[in-house]
């Protein structure tokens, strides 16, 4: 997939932008890793959801030139086109930087029309001032957490034949694990993250989930990428009839990013975690 992506400046020695520029904005064919987990082209996805981000480093200044900055929240549907690369996001959130903007509403309805543009679907957003977001509080995944076991872990590489139920009775569960760790496709750089898998169906395996969740510690892949796969592994061999999975991926120059995939339930209110 690779040679598919070269022209991303992902990776590449970058010229920060001084105005702003909607074209620094540069798109992922979604398809492109959904092929390969056993979602053809043109065919129905089997679950919704959103990638939230979170900008952390949004600035522009007002019509007396005067800084402004904001904490955003966007919401991308997995139904769009494209999944929006992070450096190119990036790149366009700091060219905001020295552009007037009369009004915040005028900069939040300009994200959302150029980031539409870019994920080929309707993209939410919302800016928070510092005030509002600091009366935001930390929270936590629910469910019980499986990193406490005391078992032997010897494989780093993604391997879903990890994968095994421990029984067949059928039980509602919500897991979460935070060892989740993966890297970037383009520039090897890790990713570090929380992962929460809510099921029914047959009994999962803690063990041999958690064995299957560390084996991404040297997968090479976006962040929508790996929890696509993870819920597609999970869904094909383990086949609970309802199941989310989520993660809360730590942030990288300002963004944070949480991918929410689930075939029975609405994606949640975004409740930053403390690693984020």
């Amino acid at each position: 997939m690779k040679h598919e992506l070269a022209h991303l400046n992902l990776g590449q020695p970058t010229q920060y932008p001084t105005h702003y520029d909607a074209s620094l904005l540069q798109a992922v064919p979604r398809q492109l890793n959904r092929t390969p987990i056993g979602l053809a082209e043109g065919a129905e996805i089997p679950f919704h959801g959103d990638d939230i981000w979170h900008g952390y480093e949004l600035s522009w200044l007002n019509a007396q030139g005067l800084p402004q900055v904001a904490i955003a929240e966007f919401r991308v549907p997995c139904t769009s086109k494209n999944l929006i690369e992070s450096k190119s996001f990036k790149l366009y959130l700091n060219s905001f930087n020295e552009s007037r903007w009369a009004h915040w509403q005028d900069v939040q309805e300009q994200l959302a029309l150029d980031l539409s543009h870019c994920a080929g679907a309707p993209v939410s957003v919302r800016l928070n001032t510092v005030q509002q977001a600091q009366r935001m509080p930390f929270g936590e995944l629910p469910g019980h957490c499986i990193d406490e076991q005391n078992i032997a872990i010897e494989c780093y590489d993604y391997n879903p034949e990890l994968l095994q139920l421990s029984s067949t009775k059928i039980v509602s569960e919500t897991l979460h694990s935070h060892l989740l760790k993966s890297n970037c496709l383009i520039t090897n750089q890790p990713d570090w993250g929380s992962v929460l898998i809510r099921y029914h169906g047959p009994a999962i395996d803690h063990a041999a989930l958690l064995r299957y969740i560390v084996s991404f510690r040297h997968h090479n892949e976006f962040h929508e990428q790996c929890v696509e796969r993870l819920y597609m592994d999970i869904k094909t061999r383990l086949k609970p009839t309802q199941l989310t999975v989520y993660a809360r991926y730590t942030r990288r120059g300002g963004l944070d990013i949480n991918p929410f995939r689930s075939d029975f339930e609405p994606t949640p209110q975004s409740v930053r975690l403390s690693r984020q």
